[in-house]
């Protein structure tokens, strides 16, 4: 078994560089929140009356630096893999989907391209590879060797490019349910009848199926506790992708929005490397599939709605980043009391 540290000082693995950015000190924007927190107090509306809203403006300060906050170059992120242990019979469609839809989001008639056109959001999708499905995670590592899950997760620094300034993180993957959920029991305990929910529209055997795939993962694994090593034996190629770019994110000051139940175990990849590594992070909604509810309490995390979705692809993050320009707008652009010649409280 290996244990994480955050000694990264003697670290000559793939891995080291990942390492090196979950453990470097946060940023400090101490002088810019404090003005952000000054101004909310002075625009016209009672304290607090715009709730999760005024949160949000103090979370984007926080992380970029900038007050007031802003948010003009938001952009979707959806990562496309395939995964070997779709042969157990976990999923309601075939593997032959994933390729069919990341040519759906290149022609613009998936349900992200829908809610990204709506909302002014950019989106990209990255093909890694989906027809070379990775290991079958109940038998074998889904990576052949930490230098070919670092190498992946490298892939995933890409997101940050071409000034982006707020990413939300989407996947497509058929299987990747199977997967976050073996994610979550290795990271956080658990069976897999914990963690295992319908996925694609699974129940009855394949439900079964899925959660036996899962508990053989965690056998597998036999108590290993090295977020990055459980990465490479029991994630996928968009979950590795997921969590270099949140890691890049960080080290450039870049808001993440992680979208729901694969999206959140990379998160949790980090979030177990180093809590503090995760503090870019909001979490749009929390997810239809079981399991999910269960992970954001283990990250202490609060979503922002609960929509009763589960198609993944970034859908969820998209509309949350409406939210987060709406924050953003409202405390930029309106008003102080002294400015607008408005009475302000007694």
């Amino acid at each position: 078994m290996t244990s994480s540290s955050s000694d990264t000082t003697s670290d000559i693995s793939p891995f080291a560089d990942f390492r090196k950015l979950a453990f470097a000190p946060g940023p400090n924007h101490a002088a810019a929140l404090a003005a952000t927190r000054a101004r909310e107090a002075a625009l016209t509306k009672p304290a607090g009356s715009l709730g999760r809203l005024e949160e949000l403006a103090e979370w984007l300060t926080a992380v970029t630096g900038l007050a007031p906050p802003k948010v003009e170059r938001p952009r979707v992120v959806v990562f496309a893999a395939s995964h070997g242990v779709t042969v157990e019979g976990v999923s309601a469609f075939p593997a032959s989907v994933n390729a069919q839809m990341l040519n759906g989001f290149r022609e613009g008639t998936a349900a992200i391209n829908q809610i990204c056109a709506a909302a002014g959001i950019g989106l990209s999708a990255f093909d890694l590879a989906v027809e070379v499905p990775s290991g079958n995670i109940a038998v074998e590592d889904a990576f052949k060797s930490d230098r070919e899950a670092a190498a992946t997760m490298a892939f995933g620094l890409e997101a940050i490019a071409n000034g982006v300034d707020c990413l939300a993180l989407g996947e497509m993957g058929i299987g990747n349910t199977t997967v976050a959920a073996a994610l979550f029991a290795a990271l956080f305990g658990g069976s897999g009848a914990d963690w295992c929910g319908a996925g694609t529209g699974v129940a009855g055997e394949a439900l079964a199926r899925k959660i036996k795939a899962v508990d053989r993962v965690v056998e597998r694994l036999d108590g290993e506790s090295d977020p990055l090593v459980i990465l490479q034996r029991a994630g996928g190629r968009e979950i590795a992708a997921m969590v270099g770019a949140i890691l890049a994110a960080r080290s450039q000051n870049v808001p993440i929005i992680v979208d729901g139940f694969v999206a959140t175990s990379a998160a949790a990849v980090v979030h177990k490397m180093s809590p503090e590594a995760t503090a870019h992070c909001l979490y749009a909604h929390r997810s239809a599939e079981a399991g999910h509810g269960r992970a954001l309490d283990a990250l202490g995390a609060v979503p922002l709605f609960d929509f009763g979705m589960r198609l993944g692809e970034g859908t969820g993050a998209a509309l949350a980043i409406s939210i987060v320009k709406a924050a953003a707008a409202c405390h930029s652009g309106m008003g102080t009391f002294a400015d607008a010649g408005v009475d302000g409280p007694v």
